[in-house]
C-alpha cells in the first residue's frame, strides 16, 4: 500500500474515536508515514514513532478505532530507546501540553518528540500538509509552550532552544536575532512538499 492508501485507510477508521477529525488527521498522518519508512528502512514501527506497542495500541484505540485490531499485533514491542535530545524534547512537550487527558498528551509528546530527530521540517517529518497544521497542533494541545513562540521561529530551532536554555547553555552566540547572520535558518520560510504527496509521487521521503 501507498502511503496515501494507508493514510485512507486509517482515516476511515476514525468513526467513533475519542478526538474530532483533526486530531485523527494528525495521528493518521504520523502513522502514515512512519508504516512507509518503516518498510523502507527495514526497522520496527517503534524506532519511527517512539511509541512502543502497548502504547501504540492505545493511541490507536482512542483515535482510529477502525484500525485498531490490525495493530494489536503489535502490543508487544519494545519501546525504543531513547537518546538525551529526544527526551528532553519529550519532557517539554509533556510539560507544555494544556490537554485534559493527560495520557493522550504522552502519546503526542511521544510522537512528537521522536519524529522531530528526523531531519526535515518538523510538519513535514509528521506527515502534515503544511506548516500550519503543525501550529494549529500546538496551539491546541501545547498552548502554553506555542505562546511562547511569539517571534514564529521554526518549531524545530524553536524547541531545541528552549530545550538549551533549560540546561544551562546557549545553542547561539548572537544576543539579538535580527543581528544573526543565519537568521534564516532560525525563522525563513518552512515551506516544501508534503512527505506523503512526495511518496505518493513516487519520489524518496
Amino acid at each position: 500500500m501507498q502511503a496515501t492508501d494507508i493514510y485512507g485507510w486509517l482515516m476511515a477508521g476514525s468513526a467513533g474515536g475519542e478526538c474530532d477529525q483533526f486530531d485523527a488527521h494528525v495521528v493518521a498522518s504520523i502513522l502514515a508515514l512512519s508504516l512507509v519508512q518503516a518498510r523502507e528502512r527495514s526497522v520496527p514501527l517503534a524506532q519511527l514513532t517512539g511509541l512502543g506497542g502497548r502504547d501504540m495500541v492505545e493511541l490507536v484505540g482512542r483515535t482510529l478505532p477502525g484500525a485498531k485490531e490490525r495493530f494489536e499485533r503489535l502490543a508487544e514491542m519494545p519501546a525504543p530507546e531513547m537518546d538525551a535530545t529526544e527526551a528532553a524534547l519529550r519532557d517539554l512537550l509533556r510539560r507544555g501540553n494544556c490537554s485534559d487527558d493527560a495520557t493522550w498528551g504522552q502519546l503526542l509528546a511521544a510522537l512528537i518528540a521522536r519524529r522531530a530527530m528526523e531531519p526535515n521540517h518538523l510538519w513535514q517529518d509528521l506527515g502534515l500538509r503544511h506548516r500550519r497544521e503543525l501550529s494549529w497542533l500546538l496551539e491546541r494541545h501545547f498552548e502554553p509552550l506555542a505562546r511562547r513562540n511569539s517571534a514564529d521561529m521554526k518549531w524545530k530551532k524553536f524547541f531545541f532552544r528552549l530545550i538549551c536554555r533549560d540546561e544551562g547553555y546557549s545553542i547561539c552566540t548572537t544576543p539579538v536575532c535580527d543581528e544573526c547572520d543565519d537568521f534564516d535558518q532560525c525563522f525563513g520560510e518552512e515551506d516544501g512538499e508534503s512527505l506523503l504527496a512526495r511518496i505518493a509521487a513516487g519520489k524518496a521521503a
